[in-house]
């Protein structure tokens, strides 16, 4: 176990939303989970999500998520971000801006390529400049029109 995990506080939503985080990536499963009585709700629980692990509570409508945190998906290519994204969108995700998407239970996620995080580390300012104001453009990542801001930066 990790010496630091993630801990979510949703309202009333953590088994809903255990089932719609391991079902939409690869690497997850649901560790442990209490109920309050034999069938009651979902009170606490642990899970794994994209091998990286969390604990959660329902702790109560006053708990909110913000952007100021959000999950980073790394994406091996557009087809990567492609099927996350829609099944984001799919489960009642709302996009937003430069690769960001707050799922239904209102965690925030950004879903990026592989390839931004290269080409943003270029050397070239210029070519980082172009391969940002891309991003800042889209909803979802396209790997294709930020490679070609790239390429077509001096």
């Amino acid at each position: 176990m990790s010496k630091v995990t993630p801990f979510l506080m949703f309202n009333d939503q953590l088994e809903d939303a255990i089932a719609c985080y391991t079902a939409t990536f690869p690497d997850s499963q649901i560790k442990s989970i209490a109920r309050n009585g034999e069938d009651g709700p979902v009170t606490a629980a642990e899970f794994t999500v994209g091998g990286q692990s969390f604990k959660a509570y329902n702790g109560g409508s006053y708990f909110n998520f913000s952007e100021g945190f959000s999950l980073f998906v790394d994406c091996e290519n557009q087809e990567e971000v492609d099927e996350y994204w829609d099944k984001l969108v799919d489960a009642g995700a709302k996009p937003s801006q430069c690769g960001w998407i707050t799922d239904p239970f209102g965690v925030t996620w950004q879903i990026v390529p592989r390839q931004f995080m290269e080409l943003v580390a270029d050397e070239n300012p210029k070519k980082v400049a172009a391969v940002m104001n891309a991003m800042l453009s889209m909803i979802k990542l396209d790997v294709a029109a930020l490679e070609r801001a790239y390429d077509e930066a001096e």
